[in-house]
C-alpha cells in the first residue's frame, strides 16, 4: 500500500496523526506529512482509520502490487 496526503486539501487539523502516528504527522507547517510512505500490512487498518475520518477528504491509499 502507498499513502499519499494532497496538501491543497489538507487543513492540518490533526486526526491521521492521531490515527496513525507512525505514518502521519503535522509539519511545522501545519500540514499532513507522510512519515512512512509504504507502512507493513499490519498498519494498515490504523491508515484506512485516518483515511475515513479526514473532514478534507486529503489521505489516500493506493494498493500496489508486489
Amino acid at each position: 500500500m502507498k499513502v499519499q496526503v494532497d496538501r491543497t486539501k489538507c487543513s492540518g487539523i490533526g486526526l491521521c496523526e492521531v490515527a496513525a502516528p507512525t505514518v502521519f504527522e503535522v509539519g511545522a507547517d501545519g500540514q499532513s506529512h507522510v512519515i512512512k510512505q509504504h507502512p507493513p500490512d499490519d498498519e494498515r487498518a490504523a491508515v484506512e482509520e485516518a483515511v475515513h475520518g479526514c473532514p478534507t477528504g486529503a489521505l489516500s491509499i493506493e494498493d500496489v502490487g508486489g
